[in-house]
């Protein structure tokens, strides 16, 4: 576990964006595609502007990036709380990314049950990347709870196994939720746990400790796992 600390919660936007396209173009070099997971929450939909608005994305060919996402809440099209919906207002969009390349995870009008959209993605991770290996950069933001992804504390979904889970329970609403599991995250190369403010300094200490017994701790990046945090969430290392 690395970390770097930044002053605020632009500059963590900020980094998490130009290490991101910096990653992206350097996995263009030695392999056909690049596969990356997106977070929602203030920071992370902050980091898809920064990525949209970096001078660093007119250099990457995006018809060879994939856009995933680590979880979803499980609600219809269009709703202001879903993690893709929010990534689209803060300029997804402007990237040159083909639509086929952008792979939401179902909402609850197209999929009548949660259970059903959980195994549509698992389909569809499977069918377009090599689920063994997983993204190469997933980046997750951190609740306070230690909880990432749709992967809470003391949660049974926390030690689900295959590559989606289908949360009906959540402590955090909405109830309904589809995540990637914690084995499929653990597969990318480089896992990025991003977090500002001091509400965060405590699962920010879990995290860099690898505390086990919350979600944030049970992180790994095959290659790399990466803190990067403002000075406020890093107030208590």
């Amino acid at each position: 576990m690395r970390i770097v600390v930044v002053p605020d919660a632009d500059a963590v936007a900020r980094s998490t964006a130009s290490r991101m396209l910096v990653a992206v173009q350097d996995s263009l070099t030695v392999q056909s595609a690049a596969h990356i997971s997106l977070t929602g929450g203030g920071v992370g939909t902050a980091t898809v502007a920064a990525l949209a608005s970096s001078p660093l994305a007119e250099d990457i060919d995006w018809t060879s990036v994939h856009v995933w996402w680590s979880d979803e809440r499980f609600l219809p099209p269009g709703d202001s709380e879903r993690n893709e919906h929010q990534a689209h207002l803060h300029g997804l969009h402007h990237l040159p990314l083909p639509e086929e390349n952008i792979h939401r995870i179902g909402d609850a009008v197209a999929y009548g049950e949660v259970e059903a959209a959980a195994e549509a993605y698992a389909h569809e991770i499977t069918s377009v990347q090599d689920s063994s290996v997983g993204c190469d950069v997933t980046v997750l933001g951190i609740g306070p709870d230690g909880h990432v992804a749709s992967l809470f504390p003391e949660h049974p979904g926390l030690d689900a196994t295959g590559i989606t889970v289908a949360i009906k329970d959540s402590p955090k609403p909405p109830a309904a939720r589809v995540s990637m599991t914690l084995d499929v995250i653990n597969r990318s190369r480089k896992v990025w746990c991003i977090a500002a403010g001091k509400q965060k300094a405590t699962a920010v200490r879990d995290a860099y400790q690898q505390n086990q017994a919350m979600p944030v701790g049970r992180v790994r990046g095959v290659d790399e796992t990466l803190l990067i945090v403002d000075a406020a969430a890093a107030s208590l290392l």
